[in-house]
């Protein structure tokens, strides 16, 4: 993956942590964006592992939605759960992204 499209996913990422965090104001559903949050996350160090590159993220990233998709819709549904899943999974991979080996802010 080239350094651009990295670039690319990672504005991805940090647009989808802007939409959750923008539903703050809405405790319940905000909660359940973070419940959602959590099962992605716990799946990504199971499949990411510890030591990884934002390239090695970033290629995960492609194939998230197959994988995550009936991960949430079993550990964490909620009404509406499948129209926040877009976000919820831009929003796991910006916070997951801080731990790569070459990540800079």
């Amino acid at each position: 993956m080239t350094t651009a499209s990295i670039e690319i996913v990672r504005h991805e990422w940090d647009d989808g942590y802007r939409r959750l965090e923008g539903a703050r104001d809405d405790r319940p559903r905000y909660g359940r964006l973070l419940r959602q949050l959590e099962v992605v996350v716990d799946e990504l160090r199971k499949r990411v592992g510890q030591t990884y590159t934002l390239a090695d993220l970033a290629d995960s990233y492609r194939d998230a939605e197959r994988w995550a998709r009936p991960l949430v819709e079993e550990l964490a549904p909620s009404p509406g759960w499948a129209r926040d899943l877009t976000t919820v999974l831009a929003a796991a991979y910006h916070a997951y992204q801080r731990g790569a080996v070459d990540f800079a802010a």
